[in-house]
């Protein structure tokens, strides 16, 4: 019995060692400028410190506590683990089932009609103890399970890749809220700010209309776009306050809060912070999550298109087991009373209704099919940071213009406030152009964001690693 132990157990060792899938990125036909066409930034490195540079110390405060409540990310990383038990599972599906045993057993026996005589109906009693070990096995001979397992590894490290990409996206998502919060505050000061100028704005178009100086800007009508810019610039108020519930209520559940809307956020945005190296586009295939999670998937369909090949081979069953039967317990482990068997046997599939060829064709199209998927997630990954970097130039253009114009707005405003205190100017110049300024500033703001927005993407875009300060 020992012998044929040994014999199992070597020929375990040598047939279930088993490696994850090599990768298949190379099979992707595309062919790849050696840097972005949307920008000439350096191609060295990546910044993997992008909370930090974008958010500061609070914003890499925030992100860890996400990071550490969020129920998203749990559902995560719960599936990594998930994927990971089900390859532990066919690791051990490879292995020998051994089992092991003690049983007991009293048993009575009557003898009827036996012609004994004397009082009663004769009977026996009667004990047996056994003992039982035993040992089965399917040997992987041609790699059906080691595939199939191979297959399930390579979905585990897909799930791995997923969970990097959520734990990104959902720093993303926290600083995006962060920044909403800081802009609807800015927001809200500069419609302070605009009530002040158009109530003492509607006090001297007042002023000029109860003395009756229709010449000097004293008409009715003017008086009344007067009173609606005060009216409208409330309804702003409420509408930018609105906004920043919103915002603190979403930080909140990203937060794994209780949705009270009693959040604390920036007051105001933060400066965005120079450009990022984009590296070499090549890089990006062995950076982004979901390029690799989609590659991951591509290698397990390979592994799955390999075990319905081999489905077609046949399969060995072996089988031993050795114990004791005896009368009494003292006996149970002596050698004396041993009994053993061993058995094996062979399987070949000859016909199943055409079910293993048309397995087969399901795998070969699940396996085209991740390929095809493959492709696409690294075209829209190359244009999504071919887009940010392009959307980065194109908003410092804008914020550029829009300052520019800002100053020409305000430099108007304190020339029609002149003028109109002075009698030579008209209350829609001066209304006018203290609505363009307040425009003005207020989409600088909102560019501002957008710029951190884009800014996030971006990093995202190039592969959505990072670090926090400890």
């Amino acid at each position: 019995m020992k012998t044929i132990f040994v014999i199992i157990i070597a020929g375990l060792l040598v047939g279930c060692s088993t490696d994850h899938p090599d990768s298949r990125i190379s099979e992707i036909n595309l062919s790849l400028p050696e840097r972005w066409s949307a920008s000439k930034e350096a191609q060295a490195g990546i910044d993997t410190n992008w909370i930090y540079q974008v958010g500061g110390q609070n914003g890499e405060r925030i992100v860890k506590e996400a990071l550490q409540s969020s129920p998203q990310l749990s559902v995560a990383a719960e599936r990594v683990q998930q994927a990971t038990a089900l390859a532990r599972t066919a690791k051990a599906q490879r292995l020998p089932s051994v089992a092991a045993g003690v049983d007991a057993a009293r048993t009575k026996r009557i003898f009827v009609g036996f012609p004994f005589g004397g009082g009663g109906i004769p009977s026996s009693d009667f004990e047996t103890f056994t003992s039982n070990f035993s040992v089965s096995w399917e040997p992987d001979i041609w790699g059906f399970k080691k595939a199939g397992q191979e297959a399930l590894i390579a979905n585990a490290q897909a799930e791995e890749q997923a969970y990097s990409a959520a734990k990104a996206s959902l720093a993303a998502q926290v600083l995006r809220s962060w920044f909403a919060i800081a802009e609807a505050n800015e927001q809200l000061v500069l419609v302070s700010e605009a009530d002040q100028l158009y109530r003492t704005t509607l006090e001297l178009v007042r002023e000029r209309y109860d003395m009756a100086l229709v010449d000097d800007g004293g008409a009715v009508a003017q008086l009344r776009i007067a009173e609606s810019e005060v009216a409208t610039n409330q309804e702003r108020t409420a509408q930018y306050q609105g906004i920043r519930d919103q915002a603190i209520r979403q930080l909140e559940i990203l937060l794994g809060r209780y949705p009270e809307g009693g959040l604390n956020g920036l007051l105001r945005l933060p400066k965005p912070p120079p450009s990022p190296p984009a590296g070499l586009p090549s890089q990006l295939l062995l950076r982004r999550p979901d390029i690799l999670e989609s590659e991951r998937r591509f290698a397990s369909a390979g592994r799955l298109l390999k075990q319905g090949k081999l489905a077609f081979f046949p399969s060995l069953t072996l089988t031993s087991s050795a114990g004791t039967t005896t009368d009494s317990l003292a006996n149970i482990f002596k050698s004396d009373f041993g009994v053993w068997s061993l058995a094996s046997g062979l399987f070949q599939p000859i016909w199943a209704g055409g079910a293993l060829r048309s397995e087969y064709d399901r795998l070969k199209s699940e396996e085209r099919l991740a390929l095809a998927n493959l492709q696409s997630v690294v075209l829209t990954a190359f244009k999504e940071v071919e887009s940010a970097l392009k959307e980065e130039e194109i908003l410092i253009q804008r914020e550029k213009s829009l300052k520019e114009a800002l100053k020409l707005a305000k430099s108007a405003t304190e020339s029609a406030t002149e003028e109109y205190s002075a009698g030579t100017g008209d209350a829609l110049t001066l209304i006018t152009s203290q609505s363009k300024q307040i425009q003005l500033a207020s989409r600088l703001a909102t560019l501002n964001r957008l710029r951190l927005d884009n800014r996030i993407t971006l990093h995202l875009a190039l592969g959505g690693d990072f670090t926090l300060s400890k």
